[in-house]
């Protein structure tokens, strides 16, 4: 996505208004059980920005008080070491501008309530609508950690190829069982959005789920909103992701890029002009990835000679040597390949780097193949925000023939 000069004082300017409209708040805590400790609660406080409250608990009784922006999920823990590895004992909740009670009769914030905020009801909803999908899921999501934890630990101790490749079959055979039920998870999800347009836990899942829908479906969520709720932090951030989503759709005119491909040599997609080109959004350590590669093999093994390239961008850019690998692996080196040029040091400043292909694509989710017709106009998306494979199989066939 382009940058314009005026795009982020206007951002700022909205964020800045909001700030001033802050109201206060005040969380009882009624833990009946909790040791005498300390207690920590983070939660947003403006775009990008995060406060640490501590209290100390007394006879498992304590209050924090503070400011909101607007309506934000709060997360409540015990040790800071072990939330950061969503581990220990915690919770996590919608908080409100209002007075809100915490209580557990257990000792532990885990099983903890919170009453007081319209935002929570909301959201306690969601999760009773959730609630016999997630409970099918469970016990492969547990067995699907643990599993990673063990091979985690065996790449950190650097086991033989041949065993983080088993734990990696293993882990991907977990990921297939539990597909069908994140599809169950985001057909109630999308219902609830649909349902509750300015419910702020609808809000935020659109949110962080809006970068895989077709466009079409996102902005018709996105126009349900309230003037208000659009102009909200997450309001903003869905309203990023549109445009950017956008650039990359069929119909917007194909961002030129040039690059230094994986021999060394100037790749320009200009110079590609007056042929059907597929950008691959791929990456090494992308399961569907690579499982997706001899399919791209045959595909461009059939129409090659008929006018079509595919250029492979990969998010490799931190491991250059995992990346050669793995197109030597893949034996798909027979098309051209480019790192998409992501930057890390400025992603986590929020600052722009023109240099970063996938933005200018709206490209959040791995594979993404975007489809550009000779004038250099996109014709297809497939994958995230996009159409399946079966759409892109059908497109080709009709450009090319069988």
């Amino acid at each position: 996505m382009k940058h314009s000069l005026f795009a982020v004082p206007l951002v700022l300017l909205q964020v800045s208004a909001m700030a001033q409209q802050q109201q206060p708040f005040t969380l009882k805590g009624d833990i009946k059980g909790l040791p005498n400790r300390y207690v920590y609660l983070s939660y947003a406080t403006g775009a990008e920005q995060y406060r640490t409250d501590s209290v100390m608990s007394k006879n498992g009784r304590f209050t924090f008080q503070g400011q909101l922006v607007q309506p934000v999920e709060g997360r409540m823990y015990l040790d800071k070491k072990e939330a950061m590895y969503g581990e220990g004992d915690f919770t996590s909740f919608f908080m409100d501008a209002a007075p809100m009670q915490l209580t557990s009769a257990t000792g532990r914030l885990k099983d903890a309530k919170l009453t007081g905020s319209q935002s929570q009801a909301d959201k306690d909803l969601l999760t009773a609508a959730e609630a016999p999908v997630s409970k099918k899921l469970k016990p492969l999501s547990e067995q699907f950690n643990k599993l990673n934890k063990e091979y985690i630990a065996a790449h950190k101790a650097k086991k033989p190829e041949a065993v983080l490749e088993s734990y990696k079959t293993r882990l991907d055979k977990i990921k297939d069982q539990m597909e069908p039920y994140y599809d169950e998870m985001e057909k109630i999800d999308k219902a609830f959005i649909d349902q509750h347009p300015n419910a702020y836990p609808a809000v935020q899942m659109l949110r962080y789920r809006v970068s895989g829908m077709p466009l079409a479906e996102g902005e018709a969520y996105y126009a349900k909103m309230s003037p208000a709720m659009q102009q909200s932090l997450d309001g903003l951030e869905i309203k990023k992701e549109l445009d950017g989503l956008r650039a990359g759709s069929p119909g917007s005119i194909a961002h030129e890029f040039t690059k230094t491909d994986i021999d060394g040599k100037t790749l320009s997609l200009a110079d590609l002009k007056g042929k059907y080109v597929m950008l691959d959004f791929w990456a090494s350590w992308c399961g569907p990835c690579r499982k997706g590669n001899p399919h791209l093999k045959e595909l461009y093994g059939k129409y090659s000679a008929k006018g079509f390239e595919i250029i492979g961008i990969s998010d490799d850019d931190s491991n250059p040597a995992a990346w050669k690998k793995a197109v030597a692996q893949d034996g798909i080196g027979i098309w051209r390949h480019v790192l998409r040029g992501l930057d890390w040091s400025k992603r986590e400043k929020n600052l722009p780097n023109p240099e970063d292909t996938s933005d200018y694509y709206g490209i959040h989710t791995l594979p993404t193949k975007i489809l550009i017709d000779p004038k250099g106009v996109i014709i297809g998306r497939y994958g995230g925000g996009g159409e399946d494979d079966e759409a892109m199989n059908k497109k080709l066939k009709e450009i090319f023939g069988s």
